[in-house]
C-alpha cells in the first residue's frame, strides 16, 4: 500500500515523499511506453535503458515543482490522488483508477496533470480506446507547462496511437527530429520513421534508418533484432561483429532446445 504524507512530518520529508510518488508515476509510465513497443507487449524488461536516460530530466521537473512552499497543501493533494490511482492500476481496476485521474486533469496543472494524462491515456490504450488515449497525448504534447522529456514521450505514444490512419509524410514530420541516434526515443520514433520511408519507397533512407537502431547498443534487444532484420531484407549490413551475433543466436538456440529437452 502506498504510503501518504502525514501532517506530523517535516517539511523535508513531505517533499520527499511527493517527489518519489511523482517520480514513480513518471517511471512507471515511461517504462511502459517502451516496454509495450509501440503496443505490441508487455515484456517486463524491456525499456529500461531508455527510462534510465530520461529519468534525470524528469527528476529535476519534480524538484522544481516544490521550491515553493505556499503550493506545498495542493502538492500533497495531487501526489496522494496520483498514487491513489496507481493502487487502482495495480489491483487491475483500470475503470476505478481512470475515474481518479479525472479531477486531477480538470484541477491540476504542470507536472502533475501531465503524468495524469498519460497515465489516464495509457488505460485507454490497454482497453482498446484508441483515439482518446491519443487525445490525451496530443494534449500533453502541446502542454508547454510540462517537462520536455514527457512531451517528447506523448508525441512518440500519440503517433504510435494513430499511426495506421496517418500519412507517412505526417508521421515523418512529427517524429524524425526524435529518431536521431542517442536520443531518448530514438528507437521507438526511429522505426516508425523507418517504416514511414518504406511506405514512400524511400528504401536507401529506410534500411539506413533500421540500421542504426540495430547498431545503438542503448535501445531494447527485441526493437533491435527487429531492426535487423528489416535491415536485412533491404539490402543494408546492420551486424557489426559478425563472430558475436553468431554466437548469440546459438547461445539463443540452446536456451530454447533445453526446455524441450527436459519435457
Amino acid at each position: 500500500m502506498a504510503l501518504r504524507p502525514t501532517s506530523n512530518s517535516s517539511s523535508d520529508d513531505k517533499k520527499a515523499q511527493q517527489q518519489a510518488a511523482q517520480d514513480e508515476v513518471l517511471l512507471r509510465e515511461i517504462d511502459d511506453a517502451v516496454r509495450q513497443d509501440q503496443y505490441a507487449d508487455f515484456a517486463k524488461q524491456y525499456g529500461r535503458p531508455i527510462g534510465a536516460v530520461v529519468a534525470a530530466g524528469l527528476l529535476a521537473l519534480a524538484g522544481y515543482l516544490f521550491w515553493d512552499s505556499r503550493q506545498e497543501a495542493a502538492l500533497e493533494k495531487d501526489s496522494e490522488a496520483l498514487v491513489g490511482a496507481l493502487d487502482q492500476l495495480e489491483a487491475g481496476n483500470l475503470d476505478t483508477s481512470s475515474e481518479r485521474l479525472d479531477a486531477l486533469i480538470a484541477e491540476g496543472d504542470g507536472a502533475a496533470k501531465a503524468n495524469a494524462q498519460m497515465l489516464k491515456a495509457g488505460i485507454a490504450m490497454e482497453q482498446g480506446r484508441n483515439d482518446e488515449a491519443a487525445k490525451l497525448f496530443a494534449a500533453v504534447a502541446a502542454d508547454d507547462n510540462a517537462a520536455q522529456a514527457i512531451r517528447d514521450l506523448a508525441t512518440v505514444r500519440e503517433v504510435a496511437a494513430t499511426y495506421d490512419s496517418r500519412k507517412p509524410e505526417d508521421v515523418i514530420a512529427r517524429l524524425k527530429a526524435l529518431a536521431t541516434p542517442g536520443g531518448a526515443y530514438f528507437g521507438s520514433a526511429g522505426e516508425m520513421v523507418a517504416m514511414a520511408y518504406l511506405k514512400q519507397g524511400k528504401r536507401d533512407e529506410a534500411g539506413a534508418l533500421f540500421a542504426q537502431i540495430a547498431k545503438d547498443d542503448t535501445v531494447p534487444e527485441t526493437l533491435r533484432s527487429r531492426a535487423r532484420q528489416m535491415a536485412g531484407l533491404l539490402g543494408v549490413d546492420a551486424i557489426e561483429d559478425v563472430e558475436e551475433f553468431v554466437k548469440e543466436g546459438l547461445e539463443g538456440e540452446g536456451a530454447q532446445r533445453a526446455p524441450a529437452q527436459q519435457n
